[in-house]
């Protein structure tokens, strides 16, 4: 297993990094990562036990993160104005992440697969069955929500640590990083503090990009309300929340299943805005078996 590069064609092109566990002969699972947030997001050793699942699992850099492709050249985000609800800054939509998706499974020339996406990836997950469905054989949303801003609201707590000022150094990032998972991450559950600093400094290695960062949080600005056109989506819909998260309040994922027709929702207590070590056995469980009733009701023309 090592990272490849899926390079874009034209002159908008976006280079994606990615990386593949398992079995490629087995059903594909392609992991969406949230905001600011590389592939890392998704730590190998869950990936792995994904895997083991008789899976086929794919973890990627967005646009902007990573070693995917950064949008330098585009006009400077406009944040504050973003939240105001001016998004006229914004360089791309969701929509084109869920392009740079939809791109990747063709390089790697997978017709369709089961799309698991966490916080702004769910988002783009969510826009991938709406915009791609043929793309998509079942959707699994993650700390995410619809759009909606009557929804899946932050805590002031929260939204503070989110827009904390950027670090200017690696200690710094790492840090930064461990001060914000102290305020967003899971309260029931210890905070894996020396695997949270391992993965910042590595992600600071590999590409250390704020504006990046600001240029996602305006394209999830801009990218509106889902709820609509969520109720037409037709695929198996698995939605996982924690009960206890401050960054996109359990609302918004109780929202996210009450618009998929046919949604099951499970909903940890004690969890927050992060994968907390000790659900990655159910966590994985839950999306291997939702892909397995997906892949068994395809079978039997379900």
């Amino acid at each position: 297993m090592s990272v490849e590069i899926v390079h874009g064609a034209g002159p908008a092109r976006v280079d994606i990094a990615y990386e593949r566990f398992g079995d490629p002969g087995a059903p594909p699972v392609l992991l969406v990562m949230g905001l600011a947030t590389q592939m890392l997001g998704w730590p190998e050793e869950f990936c792995s036990a994904l895997a083991g699942h008789g899976l086929q699992v794919i973890r990627f850099d967005n646009r902007d993160v990573g070693l995917s492709s950064h949008c330098h050249d585009a006009p400077p985000p406009d944040v504050p104005a973003a939240l105001a609800g001016d998004t006229s800054s914004a360089s791309y939509t969701l929509s084109d992440m869920a392009l740079d998706t939809v791109g990747l499974l063709d390089a790697l020339k997978v017709p369709s697969a089961h799309i698991v996406g966490a916080s702004m990836g769910g988002m783009i997950a969510q826009t991938i069955a709406i915009e791609h469905p043929e793309r998509v054989r079942s959707l699994t949303s993650i700390m995410s929500t619809t759009g909606d801003d009557r929804v899946g609201q932050s805590t002031q707590a929260a939204l503070a640590a989110l827009l904390s000022p950027p670090a200017s150094t690696r200690e710094e990032a790492i840090e930064r990083t461990v001060s914000v998972f102290r305020v967003i991450g899971s309260p029931g559950f210890e905070l894996d503090e020396a695997g949270l600093r391992e993965r910042a400094g590595i992600a600071y290695d590999r590409a250390y990009d704020p504006p990046g960062v600001a240029r996602q949080l305006v394209a999830i600005r801009a990218s509106g309300d889902r709820t609509a056109r969520l109720r037409a989506v037709d695929v198996p819909a698995l939605v996982i929340h924690g009960a206890d998260d401050p960054l996109v309040d359990v609302s918004g994922g109780r929202a996210t299943a009450h618009a998929l027709p046919g949604a099951e929702l499970v909903v940890f207590d004690g969890m927050g805005h992060d994968l907390p070590r000790p659900l990655w056995p159910e966590l994985t469980a839950r999306i291997a078996a939702h892909v397995e009733r997906a892949e068994a009701s395809a079978r039997s023309g379900g």
